[in-house]
């Protein structure tokens, strides 16, 4: 009997604490790495919502019904600012939910844009390269500017609500150390690289890339698969360069990877860039660059 009420004691306290849990206002984020952050801010506060699920392209993802109305439930919406689908449905979510407070988190990051962004191997003889048009969105890929990131959060998340400010300034100081520390790792692991280019499918990683002198080269051509032609001269250029380190994210298809690792005899490492262990994931290709000979 004893046992019995002490269970239902345990019972109505886990109940207890799932309904307070859930009483709790909202904030949704686009991306698994934006939860992070959010989460280390805001500690139990806020239940954090993500739009595009794990393992899911944000360029081209379609928001269902059901998480449009847990967006218009939320308090603040936190956006990358230009991911695919941001940019296809940013207004008509907007629209939708005049009461929710949208925040960018680009703003006052410096962006790479326009001729900056990606290099796409094979657009003519000399290797040039083709540089996609528009803003890259990957921000969250180099701490530099997931630091600003951050902080876009922070200055919204203690203006909505002002009565936990003093909690949230605390727990961002930690997080501003534990990003620090990410790049100081990532500056040790890359300082003596032996390459300092490599390959990936989708070219995500342009901030890591631009913030540590890295070069990086992707094997989609203008978003799209490459032709034989197109992957011919990608097997040349790695050659001519040495590049022994092709990417590939989850939940791309890795045939063309396979076919251009076999012919230079560069080895193909799978990554997340859309991880919600943000710090683990950006480490773990700074070690990959730093050990791939």
């Amino acid at each position: 009997m004893k046992n019995y009420l002490y269970l239902s004691l345990i019972l109505l306290f886990a109940l207890s604490c799932n309904i307070v849990n859930e009483n709790r206002p909202t904030i949704t984020v686009s991306i698994e790495p934006q939860r992070y952050f959010v989460e280390q801010i805001v500690g139990d506060k806020f239940r954090v919502n993500t739009i595009v699920p794990a393992g899911t392209s944000p360029e081209t993802y379609d928001p269902t019904p059901s998480q449009m109305i847990e967006l218009g439930k939320s308090t603040l919406y936190f956006k990358v600012g230009y991911l695919g689908f941001e940019n296809a449905w940013g207004k008509n979510l907007e629209e939708n939910n005049v009461d929710v407070d949208v925040i960018n988190c680009s703003n006052n990051i410096n962006l790479i844009e326009g001729e900056n962004h990606s290099i796409e191997i094979g657009e003519n003889d000399e290797h040039e390269g083709h540089n996609h048009q528009g803003v890259d969105p990957h921000i969250w890929s180099s701490p530099k500017s997931a630091l600003i990131m951050a902080e876009n959060m922070l200055n919204a998340l203690v203006v909505a609500d002002e009565e936990n400010q003093k909690q949230y300034r605390e727990n961002f100081k930690k997080l501003e150390t534990k990003i620090k520390d990410t790049d100081q790792k990532i500056r040790e692991l890359l300082e003596n690289a032996p390459v300092k280019s490599f390959i990936i499918y989708h070219p995500a990683l342009g901030y890591l890339a631009r913030d540590y002198n890295l070069t990086q080269y992707s094997i989609e051509f203008e978003g799209k698969n490459p032709s034989p032609q197109q992957l011919k001269v990608m097997i040349d250029f790695a050659r001519e360069q040495g590049i022994r380190t092709i990417f590939v994210q989850k939940g791309f298809d890795i045939k063309n990877a396979e076919s251009l690792a076999k012919e230079v005899g560069a080895s193909i490492h799978s990554i997340d860039p859309l991880s919600y262990d943000w710090s683990d994931e950006l480490i773990k290709v700074a070690q990959i660059l730093a050990n791939n000979e």
